[in-house]
């Protein structure tokens, strides 16, 4: 039988396996990804991406300008709203995004972008292509087998079996995860929730939804619950009816979901066209483990939750990203093997959150009746936005940190294991961000006329080391335009802030330091697992 050797071999072809296949391609590593279904999804599924799970994709040439130009095809504005149909006078509005997320410019570069998962799989699928990896869709992973140098699968097309060595696996396999139960991974969480029927439509709205408007209606009612969202921007518009109990799959003819649109939109003689009516679970679980060997779970594999709030898909995407850049640095050598152990330390607790805040917001959207048992939703959200936090041997906490998952991303610290702050900057005339610095590599950051030493002592390290690592000193050929560079990343002109390539503080030394050039190597050795 035919043997194909990759280093990396990605197990399904949404959110997560995408997006690690198209930052692993990117970073020149060779990648390999399988998905059983013919192509991405149909279905616009998840809205938009989140702005961090944006700032780990924009590194990728093009992609930002290509997910902004749908945004800008669909609409302006998009907002979330409780009613008993369309046509309801007096809708409850949970977010409006113009108003409940202005903020979010101020301290993130990447624009807001709402556009649907099939339109965003589209393009993630097109980039990982232009990049070289090797896509294989109608392809399903029937076996696979581990030892101490790597992993065989048995993947099976058209054409029939063949296998496939690898050094690593990203398991982003979905809710029902085959890997995830193969290899015996237990779960926690609340379980399945209720099953919805996604029932896909043709019909003219005018009248009912706002131009240029994404809109989320939660639905309650005297004859069913359920979710629609319009403006699409594919064209169509999607109701999700969620099932009572004895309900199935033959009960939603095309009759009864013409009916049913009815209903929702408050037309009763509305023209319908009924195009698809996919049925999937609504589900809080969560992996207890995102690592077995040699491979890493990723996405609804790693950890389902409700769509309340709209988080899951960035975090799949997230997900995806993340495992690519610590799988970047141990196959280059950058990085000891035990690196890769951070990956379940710093996302499973992330993935926990927002699954939480999730199922939280599906409580409060649901009728009060239905409300026993579910958590509170947080007082302020805006912390899982942008304010979420690692701990891990990749983090050199500082003393006295409290270990907190959350901080106010309007009230950036610097401290380790937070996003690096968002600070404009004026390099060579041309207005960037300190985001826009990161991905590449490990970024070492100092401000003049302090910071020369930790930058000589960066090449130094750099060279002995062997890793990608950029130095950069803030004054010098780039400029703080605003002067709040030390303030937002809490040193002082003589200190100086190691950030890692997922735009994460690693470690600071807010003043100088007697030996620069040996505390850098050793902080490096110890986030590195060298």
């Amino acid at each position: 039988m035919e043997l194909e050797r990759v280093q990396v071999l990605v197990v399904g072809g949404g959110y997560a396996g995408l997006s690690a296949a198209t930052l692993l391609a990117w970073r020149e590593i060779p990648v390999m990804l399988v998905e059983r279904h013919a192509s991405t999804s149909v279905q616009p599924k998840a809205f938009g991406v989140g702005p961090q799970a944006l700032e780990m994709l924009r590194m990728v040439p093009g992609i930002e300008e290509e997910l902004s130009a749908i945004w800008a095809g669909i609409g302006d504005d998009m907002r979330i709203a409780i009613a008993s149909s369309l046509a309801d006078p007096n809708p409850h509005i949970l977010i409006h995004e113009d108003e409940d997320l202005a903020w979010l410019s101020e301290l993130s570069p990447a624009p807001r972008v709402g556009a649907p998962q099939a339109e965003i799989e589209r393009v993630l699928r097109g980039k990982a292509e232009d990049l070289g990896a090797d896509l294989r869709f109608s392809t399903e992973l029937i076996s696979l087998e581990q030892d101490g140098t790597g992993v065989t699968a048995r993947i099976r097309d058209e054409d029939g079996d063949r296998l496939v060595r690898a050094d690593y696996v990203v398991a982003a396999d979905g809710s029902r995860s085959p890997l995830r139960k193969a290899l015996d991974v237990p779960t926690s969480g609340k379980g399945p929730l209720s099953r919805m029927c996604s029932i896909m439509f043709d019909a003219d709205l005018s009248g009912l939804v706002r131009d240029r408007e994404v809109t989320l209606w939660y639905l309650q009612n005297d004859v069913f619950t359920g979710v629609i969202v319009t403006g699409t921007g594919t064209g169509s518009h999607v109701l999700g009816v969620n099932l009572k109990d004895g309900e199935t799959e033959a009960d939603f003819t095309d009759e009864r979901c013409v009916e049913l649109i009815r209903l929702a939109t408050g037309r009763p003689h509305l023209d319908v066209r009924v195009i698809d009516r996919p049925m999937f679970n609504i589900s809080h679980v969560l992996a207890d483990t995102y690592r077995v060997g040699r491979v890493f779970f990723a996405g609804d594999a790693a950890h389902t939750m409700p769509p309340t709030g709209g988080q899951g898909g960035s975090t799949a995407i997230e997900d995806g990203c993340d495992i690519a850049w610590r799988l970047w640095l141990v196959l280059t050598g950058q990085a000891g093997p035990d690196f890769l152990d951070t990956y379940d330390a710093e996302r499973r607790p992330i993935g926990k959150l927002m699954a939480d805040a999730q199922l939280a917001n599906l409580g409060v959207r649901m009728p009060p009746e239905a409300r026993v048992g579910y958590p509170e939703p947080l007082e302020d959200p805006t912390g899982v936005l942008l304010g979420r936090r690692y701990h891990s041997t990749a983090i050199i906490d500082e003393p006295g940190d409290d270990g907190s998952l959350l901080e106010d991303p309007r009230v950036p610290t610097g401290r380790p294991g937070s996003r690096a702050p968002h600070v404009v900057l004026d390099w060579a005339g041309r207005r960037i961000s300190t985001i826009d610095l990161f991905g590449s590599g490990f970024v070492l950051l100092a401000a003049k006329p302090g910071g020369q030493a930790w930058v000589d002592a960066g090449r130094l390290v750099k060279e002995r080391l062997g890793i990608r690592l950029t130095r950069l000193l803030v004054g010098d050929e780039l400029i703080d335009v605003e002067g709040c560079f030390t303030k937002r990343y809490g040193v002082t002109e003589s200190g100086a802030v190691l950030v890692r390539p997922d735009g994460y503080v690693a470690w600071r030394s807010p003043e100088a330091d007697p030996d620069p050039m040996g505390t850098l190597e050793r902080v490096l050795r110890r986030i590195l697992s060298r």
